[in-house]
Formats: C-alpha cells, structure tokens, sequence
C-alpha cells in the first residue's frame, strides 16, 4: 500500500480495480480546509487519462507490473504468438490485448509483454526499430526544397510519412512511439 502523500511521477497504482501510472502530481495545500494531492493518471490498459484528487493520508495498493521480454513468433487469425526467451515456453495472447503495439515488429523481433497478476494487457516494442520500406511512390528528382513527404508501407505493412528520396527496398529507422521516420540506415 502507498498514500497519497508518496506519489512520485512513474508510480503504478490500483484504483476501483484499474492500473493507473501517475503521470503528474501536486501537494496542494489551500490556505482553508484540508491539503489533497492532485493528480493526472493514466489507465495503462485504455489508455485513457483522467485527473483525480486523493487525501494525503488515502492508501491505495501499489501495482506490480511484470515486463518479461519474449519473441515475438507469429499471427494466427486473433491470436499472437510468443516465445519466453529463457525457458523457451510458448504462450498465445489475443489481438484485443495487443492492440496496434506490434505494427513496427517483424516475426522473431524480441519485445516485453507487460502483465498484472498473470494478466497480460500491453506490449513495449523496441524504441527504435530498422525496417524495409516494401512501397511507396517514386520520389523526383529537386522536389526535395519543402521537406516534403509521402507514404510508404513497410515490410510489416504501418504507414508512415518519409521523404521523397526514399524509395523501394531502402532502410528507414523509426520511431514506435510516435511512428515518425528518423533516417535511413
């Protein structure tokens, strides 16, 4: 149990049975009435934020959060596969729990599963990751004065925006946070 009083930016909590992350926090103390702790919290299986108030002195159970990196191995219909890497079990998790996380992942790419009480709810892929783009649109020659961009799919099939000079078969580093083109390799 951790009060209100102790929270610090990155925390994870339990409140009404859903994982919050405290994303920001502030002791309020008005010059009438009680001190409160203001917060901002994310639901880290929504991924909603919501704004909430507690007293100092509330207790809420402090969230444990499991990170255990397994390799990705493939898609079945709505089911993913993976593979512990250090006791080699497979285990299967459904499309709903992993969401749109794996959209830079190829197969065999390593990743961290994330789970409560052996309930799986999220997946953390590499912050940066090195991908083919598979097609775009050919890029012309001196149309490169404006930064403009175009779409390319890579070789796991995401969008993004590159430059123009970027064409088929090239290497592209991105960003799985914000899926935005860094350069090529």
């Amino acid at each position: 149990m951790i009060s209100a009083s102790e929270f610090r930016n990155g925390i994870t909590i339990e409140v009404d049975g859903d994982i919050y992350v405290i994303i920001e926090f502030q002791h309020v103390k008005p010059g009438k009435g009680a001190a409160f702790v203001r917060t901002k919290i994310r639901n880290l299986v929504s991924g909603s934020i919501l704004e909430k108030t507690f007293r100092p002195s509330e207790k809420m159970p402090k969230a444990h959060i499991e990170r255990k990196d397994m390799q990705y191995l493939y898609k079945d219909g709505n089911l993913y596969y993976f593979m512990d890497t250090e006791s080699y079990e497979q285990s299967e998790i459904d499309a709903k729990d992993v969401g749109d996380s794996l959209k830079y992942v190829k197969e065999n790419d390593t990743v961290k599963v994330l789970s409560h009480n052996g309930k799986v709810f999220g997946i953390e892929a590499a912050m940066f990751v090195e991908l083919e783009i598979t097609e775009t649109e050919p890029g012309f020659k001196g149309d490169t004065a404006t930064g403009a961009t175009k779409p390319a799919t890579l070789e796991t099939g995401a969008v993004v925006a590159v430059p123009l000079f970027i064409n088929i078969g090239d290497m592209v580093k991105i960003d799985t946070r914000t899926g935005e083109y860094l350069g090529r390799v």
